[in-house]
């Protein structure tokens, strides 16, 4: 084929808007529960020492490393030696969703049937299996954007459904699994199992529905010579070049240390200092509320203010709330409530720009194509989900090694007051710091503008009708 070929079809539909949505909602079904509960997971119910957790986790997260861009540069090079008629992306969405669930409930079951060395060797390879699991789910799903919207309302649409998608993915197993660790006992692995074997069936079956209900509106067939052409080293060239790519990765870096400080200290924060771990449920209940109106009006606000000022916005009140609540820590004990909504209200405020920053990033593919002559969705994305994964080993190791330097004992009824203080610090004090660094990335290094938008949008044009 000598010249690029490409198959658009009608507009989106409510039926690919919730399709798309599913699909951040039944990964989040089982990820939100790695970043908020795994670590107390392994240190009170498996009894593993911190500081071997703090390792394990940053070899796991290598893993990670690893994965992450060669999964989407594999699944861009297999499309363009290979058209699978059923899209670049989808079938990718049905090999991957039953091998995440079941990894998923093997991960949170097996590893208690075994001591010492052999239970280390069972959590490692079943912790390996299913991050590899997710990524084959994770990189498709987030490169389908680009391959279903057309233009900026589209993006901001569909990054506010997959924001949603989130949101209830997210609120489902933060608000089930304390409720069944504190009827079980956070010493005792069967609460752990039955949550991790409700959230990865239900998200298993909006896995499903991502893939029944989505389509690959815009297939693009790439020329002969450029089938040849695409390389993994292409995405050095990336950073070279793309800048509000290179702000997106810094902020991915960022916002994810941030959200893994949050998720992996929060329930030791109400455990350890308020002494309810319930305290967590009824935050995320509260926080549903701010979450689903931020939302609705993710696309109204994107519009009449561009979506990456709203993000900018969002970030930077985040920021100073976590701070200023830093310091309310420090200078009186404050109620448990007042910690609870100023703390979510922060976390949501920041999380914007977790739930809207795909549009972002299928403009920085747009704007790569432009200037190289390639469309490398899969290599792109998982390179910006590379970063985000940078992010969550720091926010996670050096969360759980940071408690452990605290002073945490699992088997302490009452917390020293050293560690009392070190856990504000870490649920306080780095999320606002991280936060700040997200928005430091949009603020100096983002460069997008309106005359290189409408550069983007004649190109788009110039490419369709070919």
């Amino acid at each position: 084929m000598n010249e690029t070929a490409k198959k658009s079809k009608s507009s989106l539909t409510l039926k690919h808007k919730i399709g798309y949505g599913l699909g951040d909602a039944g990964g989040c079904m089982t990820f939100a529960i790695m970043g908020s509960t795994f670590a107390m997971y392994c240190t009170d119910a498996l009894k593993i020492d911190t500081e071997l957790l703090a390792v394990l986790l940053a070899i796991w997260n290598v893993w990670d490393f690893i994965n992450d861009p060669l999964m989407g540069a594999f699944m861009d090079k297999a499309f363009s030696k290979k058209h699978n008629p059923k899209g670049k992306f989808r079938p990718w969405l049905l090999r991957s969703s039953p091998l995440i669930c079941v990894s998923f409930i093997a991960l949170w079951s097996v590893p208690s049937l075994f001591e010492g060395l052999s239970l280390i060797c069972v959590l490692f390879g079943l912790k390996i299996l299913y991050e590899g699991a997710y990524t084959m789910f994770n990189i498709p799903m987030g490169s389908l954007l680009s391959a279903m919207a057309d233009d900026d309302k589209e993006r901001a649409t569909l990054s506010s459904a997959r924001g949603f998608g989130s949101a209830v993915g997210n609120a489902i197993p933060v608000v089930l699994m304390p409720m069944l660790i504190d009827k079980y006992g956070q010493t005792n692995s069967k609460g752990y199992a039955l949550g991790a074997i409700i959230c990865a069936l239900i998200g298993f079956a909006m896995c499903l529905g991502h893939y029944a209900f989505t389509e690959e509106r815009n297939v693009t067939a790439q020329p002969e010579a450029e089938q040849q052409s695409i390389k993994v080293t292409d995405i050095l060239n990336v950073f070279r070049v793309n800048r509000p790519f290179l702000a997106l990765c810094i902020h991915g870096l960022c916002i994810c240390t941030m959200q893994y400080v949050n998720n992996t200290i929060t329930n030791y924060m109400f455990s350890a200092v308020y002494d309810d771990l319930k305290l967590v449920t009824y935050g995320s209940i509260v926080s549903a509320p701010f979450m689903m109106v931020t939302l609705l009006g993710g696309p109204y606000f994107a519009k009449k203010f561009g979506l990456e000022k709203f993000i900018r916005f969002g970030l930077l009140i985040g920021a100073v709330m976590y701070i200023g609540l830093f310091g309310l820590h420090m200078v009186t004990d404050v109620n448990p409530y007042v910690h609870m909504i100023i703390s979510n209200c922060a976390m949501g405020l920041a999380s914007v720009s977790i739930y809207m920053q795909w549009g972002l990033v299928s403009e920085a593919i747009d704007y790569n194509e432009m200037l190289t002559g390639k469309r490398t969705e899969g290599s792109i994305y998982g390179t910006f989900n590379l970063s985000r994964r940078v992010g969550q080993t720091i926010g996670n190791s050096a969360t759980v090694l940071m408690l452990g330097w605290t002073g945490y004992n699992a088997d302490l009824a009452v917390q020293s007051a050293t560690t009392v203080s070190g856990i504000k610090i870490i649920a306080v004090l780095l999320p606002g710091i991280f936060v700040l660094g997200s928005w430091a990335a949009f603020k100096f290094l983002w460069n997008m503008s309106p005359e290189t938008r409408q550069k983007i949008d004649e190109f788009k044009k110039a490419q369709k009708e070919q």
